[in-house]
């Protein structure tokens, strides 16, 4: 496994990046966006890390950068909009180093699903998987058809009521797991059993 820390150039300046190459078996890149940076979310966040090695371990390139002020990333938190334009600019640097022509995969935990959504608008992800997305903190819009929600049933940061009727109103796949809260303490097996689940649909 061919493995990277990079500081990838943004408009606030530098994105601390991670990626991990699986090298011959490739079969995409997978760029995932960790939690709230205000509130400790950073790339090494156990539920993004999880979902790495997963993606990984299923041949994909996997990238996971650090949002503005969080490790060695430039800037300050914007509330997603510039944590959404320096994500673009990771995603086009990876993409050119590998030339353009593996497909995308886009996946975000709780603030970093918002992130992501605001990606998909930019872009076509081949799969968007978004892990307990804040949907009743922020304003969501659209999302693309091939997107899958996953979330816990006991959340107490954001109503699994809140995340099933978005992904009802916009007919997407939606993923329970059962007694899971939030931060999936005691649950990662679970979660990462639904996410290979939703990378299967």
């Amino acid at each position: 496994m061919k493995r990277a820390k990079l500081r990838i150039k943004s408009s606030a300046g530098h994105v601390e990046t991670l990626v991990n190459d699986p090298e011959g078996s490739r079969s995409g890149i997978a760029f995932i966006a960790h939690p709230h940076p205000l509130h400790g979310g950073t790339m090494d966040n156990k539920v993004v890390q999880m979902l790495a090695r997963m993606c990984h371990d299923r041949g994909l390139v996997t990238v996971r950068p650090n949002f503005r002020g969080v490790g060695q990333s430039d800037g300050a938190y914007t509330g997603g909009e510039g944590e959404s334009e320096d994500m673009l600019a990771v995603i086009r640097f990876v993409c050119g180093h590998f030339g353009n022509s593996l497909p995308v995969y886009l996946g975000g935990f709780s603030f970093g699903g918002y992130v992501q959504h605001l990606v998909a608008r930019e872009i076509t992800p081949a799969h968007l998987l978004l892990v307990s997305p804040a949907v009743n903190l922020y304003e969501f819009g659209g999302v693309p058809p091939q997107t899958t929600i996953i979330h816990g049933e006991r959340d107490e940061v954001v109503p699994f009521d809140a995340a099933w009727k978005f992904a009802l109103s916009h007919q997407i796949g939606f993923r329970p797991v059962a007694g899971a809260g939030h931060y999936y303490h005691g649950k990662l097996a679970e979660l990462k059993s639904e996410a290979l689940l939703a990378c299967q649909d």
